[in-house]
């Protein structure tokens, strides 16, 4: 499977501006920028749409890991905090770190933990980020 996120920028790097779109239409023409990115003015950002790529990723492969075992989860959500920081001259996504609070009856928390675990190993997100992926991981 391929799919397409694509972006056009006009202007320099702090005045400026910028769009991604997505194959699927779910984002058009969707702002984005410096100001957006470093100084929490409204747009979106990359590091944001990684965290949301991989809080997806994530749940994706826990739902397929709790089907494997059986189980269905009432709900789950997750949230993904990436963490950008000054790297040399640059800058590097240096860690993710996956927060979740599920409601699946019939589960003990041990089970949880290690189907959540194996989650995070074989979500293919995690695998392509380089960074540190780390869990937390909440039974309701």
């Amino acid at each position: 499977m391929k799919t397409q996120g694509s972006a056009v920028w006009h202007g320099g790097i702090k005045d400026g501006q910028g769009a991604i779109s997505t194959h699927s239409g779910a984002l058009k023409d969707y702002p984005y920028g410096f100001a957006s990115r470093f100084e929490g003015k409204p747009g979106s950002n990359p590091e944001e749409l990684i965290g949301a790529a991989h809080a997806a990723c994530f749940t994706m492969a826990l739902s397929l890991m709790l089907s494997e075992a059986g189980v269905t989860a009432d709900s789950m959500e997750t949230t993904a905090e990436v963490t950008l920081d000054k790297d040399g001259d640059g800058f590097a996504i240096t860690a993710s770190h996956l927060t979740l609070k599920a409601a699946i009856p019939g589960l003990d928390d041990a089970k949880f933990q290690d189907l959540a675990a194996k989650a995070k190993a074989g979500c293919p997100v995690s695998k392509l980020l380089k960074a540190e992926v780390t869990l937390e991981a909440t039974l309701a």
